[in-house]
C-alpha cells in the first residue's frame, strides 16, 4: 500500500491575508493643475478659483482623486484646499500627492479599521504578488498591525513563504 498524500498547507491553522481583496472599487483619477496656471506655472487667484466654479466635478463622482502640480510651478496650500472643498462631497478620497500616495492613504483607513480579531494566536501568512495597485507601505502597515497579535507572520504563498515574525 502507498503512502497517502497528504496536503498539509489546507490541513494547517495557516490563515491567508490578501491585501487584494480588500481593494476598494472606484476610479483613481491624477488631477494635475498645471493646465490652470497661467504658462504652467503662475497661479492667478482669480483665474483659478473661476476655474474650480465652472469646472465639471460630476466626472470625479465615487473616484479617488490625488491632486497634484506636475510643472515647477510653487502651489499655495489654499488652491489645493480649494479644489478639496470641491470634491469634497463627490469623491471618496482626495489627497495632495501621486497615485501611490492615494493608494498608501486608501489602504491605510482600510488597515486602521481592520477587524483583526479572527487572526489572534494564529500563524498568518501576508499574500504577495497581487495584480491589483497595492502599494508596499500596506503590507508594512498590515505587518505592524498584526504583530501584536499573531502567533507568526509569513510573507508569500503557502508553499514558498518568507518568515518575517514569529512570537517567543
Amino acid at each position: 500500500m502507498k503512502d497517502e498524500i497528504v496536503n498539509r498547507v489546507a490541513n494547517s491553522k495557516l490563515v491567508t491575508l490578501d491585501l487584494e481583496d480588500y481593494y476598494p472599487k472606484g476610479n483613481r483619477i491624477l488631477f494635475d493643475i498645471k493646465d490652470w496656471l497661467l504658462e504652467g506655472l503662475v497661479l492667478r487667484e482669480k483665474d483659478f478659483r473661476t476655474q474650480a466654479l465652472d469646472h465639471d466635478w460630476s466626472q470625479y463622482q465615487d473616484a479617488y482623486v490625488a491632486l497634484t502640480c506636475s510643472s515647477d510651478a510653487i502651489i499655495p496650500g489654499w488652491a489645493y484646499m480649494l479644489l478639496g472643498i470641491y470634491l469634497e462631497p463627490i469623491a471618496k478620497k482626495v489627497i495632495v500627492g501621486d497615485l501611490e500616495g492615494l493608494e498608501t492613504v486608501i489602504y491605510q483607513d482600510i488597515i486602521t479599521h481592520l477587524d483583526t480579531s479572527e487572526f489572534e494566536d494564529k500563524p498568518i501568512i501576508i499574500k504577495g504578488c497581487s495584480n491589483k495597485p497595492v502599494p508596499q507601505n500596506a503590507y508594512i502597515m498590515l505587518a505592524n498591525k498584526l504583530k501584536p497579535i499573531a502567533k507568526s507572520i509569513m510573507y508569500g504563498e503557502a508553499c514558498s513563504s518568507v518568515p518575517l515574525f514569529k512570537r517567543k
